[in-house]
Order: C-alpha cells, then structure tokens, then sequence
C-alpha cells in the first residue's frame, strides 16, 4: 500500500513537472526571453526531473532499493522551496508542495515499504 501511494504522488509531481515545463515552453514561443540560453537549459533540466521522477516511480513500483533513497532526495528538495512558499505568504502553493512530500517521507520509511524494497527474488531479504 506505502509503494502504491509513494509511486503515485511521484507520478502527480512529475505530472505537474512537465505542466510547469509546458507553461514555461509556452512563455518561450510568445515571449522574448532575457537570456535564451538560460530558459532553454531552464526547460530542459523541468523535462529532466520530470523524467526522472517517472523512472523513479516505476522502478520504486517494482521494488528497486534505490529508488527510497531517490525519492528521498527529490522530496528534502521539494521541502526546501515548500517551507519559504508558506513562510512568503503563498500558502496553498506551500501546502500543495509541502503536505505530498511529508507523505512520501514518512511512507518511504514505514516497515512494508523497506520490506518490498529490500527483498530478492528468492523471498530473502538484502542488505
């Protein structure tokens, strides 16, 4: 159930990822940018994490260990922005980053989570 969970909001942030790289595409074709360079790397590094986070889903879904500890990171990062987003005032903005990576941190450590992760395919677990 906590894989199920953790894999469909990394899903939903991915989603919103490539919303974002859509919206940010969009303001590139109608507008001038100050540096194009920068917007374009900019749109390339939203439609990487993007990625990435769709890899980490479903490798997470089939039980990869090393997904917990990437899923883990990308979070502390969506931590980072959520806590100045809520302390600037912007507070839906804040709880929206804020309350699905809570979530995805405390599922990654519950004992059915590690279970899955950390089992091979003979039924023993690793280290």
């Amino acid at each position: 159930m906590g894989v199920t969970i953790i894999a469909a909001i990394l899903l939903c942030e991915a989603a919103a990822l490539l919303a974002v790289a859509g919206w940010f595409a969009f303001g590139l074709m109608t507008s001038t940018p100050t540096s194009l360079g920068g917007a374009i790397f900019m749109l390339v590094l939203l439609l990487l994490f993007a990625g990435w986070l769709l890899t980490v889903a479903h490798f997470l879904f089939r039980g990869y260990r090393w997904t917990r500890s990437a899923a883990l990171v990308f979070q502390f990062f969506v931590i980072v922005v959520a806590v100045p987003t809520l302390t600037g005032g912007i507070l839906w903005v804040g709880l929206l980053l804020l309350v699905p990576a809570v979530v995805v941190v405390h599922q990654l450590f519950t004992r059915s989570v590690v279970a899955f992760t950390t089992a091979t395919s003979d039924g023993t677990p690793t280290l």
